[in-house]
């Protein structure tokens, strides 16, 4: 069977489980605090170009947004997202259980506009009643977002500067971070999200680690006492190395960019294809997320060899995500080929 239903189906990068091995008879201070941790920390920093950045590990990226929203917003405030954002889809109503609404507006190519943004804000402060209404508080974007779309440098810097207008943080989840990073496409750097986000998450889970999101926060005194957030919200690992070390091994060597290269390199093979025998794409992706449109038919050959994740159905028109990652063969690649 081919898999290209996700792009952590495989346990971890061999590098990673190396790195596990050789750690094994080493002792480790608990919690985060200990040395291989600070050395992921100092490397982060000096990938973003920000000696005074605030970073933190934890084990998920719904944990990882939950805690960063729960620890800004005040108790009658909400987060503005697209309605496809992860916030607002499949993370099980774990921003609303921490008493925060999520407040959507229309995605345009998975991305919240400018506009949009303006115009949600606009109708709180030109709303009479609005000292009796959710007041939004932040806002979230995912680079790359759920349709492996990316934001441009100037599009981030808009979202920016009307967060700034507004005196409310911009949060940018980055479950596949790395992926934008390496697109091919892409005028964004490490370095200019640190600039443009207030907070955002460099995902490790679908690149490459066993698991593990790290937080970065623009300055240390940004969240008060956001060590005990993370451990009020039952987020903190006594064996924090496990994701400090994790991290140290993706941002060496260039580890954490030749995945998302080699990843998106094989996704545009598939992109191409596709598009070449005349398929229709639900939105153009330029990451490892490629999303195509089908019938069921189509659907009903593909899942004799692989599974088949299927995005939305709009009668006998299906779109489909095939996903692409460290673990994903050339062989694997062409043979998906054969079959479109």
């Amino acid at each position: 069977m081919l898999h290209f239903e996700s792009d952590y189906t495989m346990s971890a990068h061999p590098a990673i489980l190396q790195a596990l091995q050789s750690s094994s008879q080493e002792h480790y201070a608990g919690y985060g605090l200990d040395t291989v941790s600070q050395e992921a920390q100092d490397r982060i920093r000096a990938a973003t170009l920000n000696p005074d950045a605030d970073i933190h590990f934890v084990v998920g990226g719904t944990q990882a947004n939950k805690i960063v929203i729960a620890s800004l917003l005040r108790a009658f405030e909400g987060v503005v997202a697209t309605d496809s954002a992860h916030i607002a889809t499949h993370e099980a109503g774990a921003i609303e259980s921490s008493g925060h609404k999520v407040l959507t507006t229309p995605q345009v190519n998975g991305k919240l506009t400018s506009e949009a943004l303006q115009q949600v804000l606009d109708s709180w402060e030109n709303d009479d009643n609005r000292d009796h209404m959710v007041r939004p508080g932040m806002v979230y974007i995912s680079h790359p977002t759920e349709f492996g779309t990316l934001y441009s440098r100037s599009e981030l810097a808009t979202l920016h500067s009307i967060c700034l207008k507004h005196h409310i943080p911009l949060f940018v989840d980055g479950a596949r971070l790395g992926y934008g990073l390496a697109a091919k496409s892409t005028d964004v750097t490490l370095p200019d999200l640190a600039q443009y986000a207030d907070v955002f998450t460099i995902g490790g889970t679908k690149m490459g680690a066993l698991f593990g999101e790290a937080i970065v926060l623009r300055h240390r005194d940004m969240i008060a006492s956001f060590f005990s957030q993370i451990k009020l919200h039952g987020a903190l690992p006594a064996k924090g190395w496990l994701l400090g070390l994790q991290f140290n091994t993706l941002f060496n060597d260039n580890l954490y960019w030749n995945i998302g290269e080699y990843a998106d390199h094989l996704a545009m093979q598939i992109h191409d294809t596709a598009a070449s025998k005349g398929y229709s794409f639900m939105v153009d992706s330029p990451t490892n997320q490629q999303f195509f449109t089908v019938d069921h038919q189509t659907i009903e050959r593909l899942s004799q060899y692989m599974p088949v994740a299927v995005w939305q159905q709009r009668e006998n028109q299906f779109d489909i995500r095939i996903a692409t990652s460290w673990s994903t063969t050339q062989d694997d690649v062409d043979q998906l080929l054969i079959l479109l």
